[in-house]
């Protein structure tokens, strides 16, 4: 029997790597395309057994034998995308083209082939919603389309939109995995990532930088958790053609995460307030919650993330010291 192979769109990227890794220690082989826009192949470098991934720099639809790869896999993990609140701000055209013209190639080609996808998605689809914890199927309250802050959580919306078309028209093997604030080891602050960025300025006794009041809250899930989950619902059939949150339920506010890394890391670093104006220009709008229900999570693959914040925020730190520059 062949060795299972499994395809990461945007495997070179924080999450994707950990996926990557995490499918290579279950003895399968992985083929990764991504083209470095946001990833790095230093997250690969350390990836084992090498002989069983495969990188290709490419973006998917310009990848020119992808149709042979999607039908010589056994699932695959949608995960490219544009990332970071930085990028979404400065390249809202570049986003939307990434975000909605990838998903179709390839879930398109998943469809025709009857390879299993997951798509990943994003908490930003909530919008701007005051619900104390989100469900799945709840309605959806989007700003305008003249504050360019949510062109992201629209585009990756029409990729739910366009996977579950094809899940339930075509019965294609399909399912909508929504993350929230998935944080850990290889992400970077380059991007606008809140923890990274604040551990980094901690380091250094830098002053930390909270965009806003600081009052919004977060649930922040380690990438590990994540990627089980990941894992989980793709493989898993009675999970396709639906949505899932991932994430935990453990809230923090902002403000209240930066004193916890300056207390958990001794740094001498004190807190600055940024008006989000001055921070990402005129256009940005802020969610204040971002909790996710998970009960539908562990109901359908009995997983249920558990990694406490201050194990996070430990992890995260000594990967940071290891990589200066990162």
């Amino acid at each position: 029997m062949s060795t299972p192979a499994y395809l990461i769109t945007g495997g070179a990227g924080f999450i994707g790597s950990h996926l990557a890794e995490k499918l290579l220690l279950k003895g399968n082989k992985v083929v990764v395309i991504d083209d470095l826009s946001t990833g790095s192949t230093e997250n690969l470098r350390q990836l084992v057994p090498k002989e069983n991934i495969t990188f290709l720099q490419n973006k998917v639809s310009e990848t020119g034998n992808l149709k042979q790869i999607v039908g010589s896999c056994h699932g695959i993990f949608h995960l490219a995308a544009a990332v970071g609140v930085d990028l979404v701000m400065r390249s809202q055209v570049e986003t939307i083209q990434t975000n909605v013209h990838e998903t179709q190639v390839i879930t398109g080609l998943a469809a025709e082939m009857g390879v299993p996808l997951l798509l990943a998605s994003t908490s930003e689809v909530y919008g701007k919603s005051q619900k104390p914890e989100f469900s799945e199927d709840d309605d959806r309250l989007i700003g305008p389309p003249t504050l360019g802050r949510w062109s992201y959580a629209c585009s990756k919306l029409l990729d739910e939109f366009v996977v579950m078309a094809y899940a339930k028209e075509k019965k294609a093997p399909m399912v909508v995995a929504r993350l929230f604030n998935t944080v850990g080891p290889r992400q970077t602050g380059k991007y606008g990532m809140v923890l990274p960025r604040f551990i980094q300025s901690a380091l250094l006794d830098q002053p930390i930088k909270i965009f806003g009041s600081g009052d919004q809250t977060r649930c922040f899930c380690f990438v590990h958790d994540t990627v089980e989950a990941l894992v989980r619902l793709l493989t898993l059939p009675g999970a396709h053609a639906q949505v899932f949150n991932i994430g935990t339920t453990e809230e923090i506010s902002i403000k209240e995460l930066a004193q916890k890394v300056i207390q958990l890391l001794n740094s001498r670093s004190n807190l600055e307030f940024v008006p989000y104006k001055d921070a990402y220009g005129d256009g940005f709008e802020d969610m204040q919650r971002r909790k996710p229900s998970l009960a539908k999570l562990e109901r359908t693959t009995g997983f249920k993330p558990a990694t406490s914040l201050d194990k996070i925020i430990l992890a995260t730190t000594e990967w940071l010291r290891a990589n200066p520059g990162r």
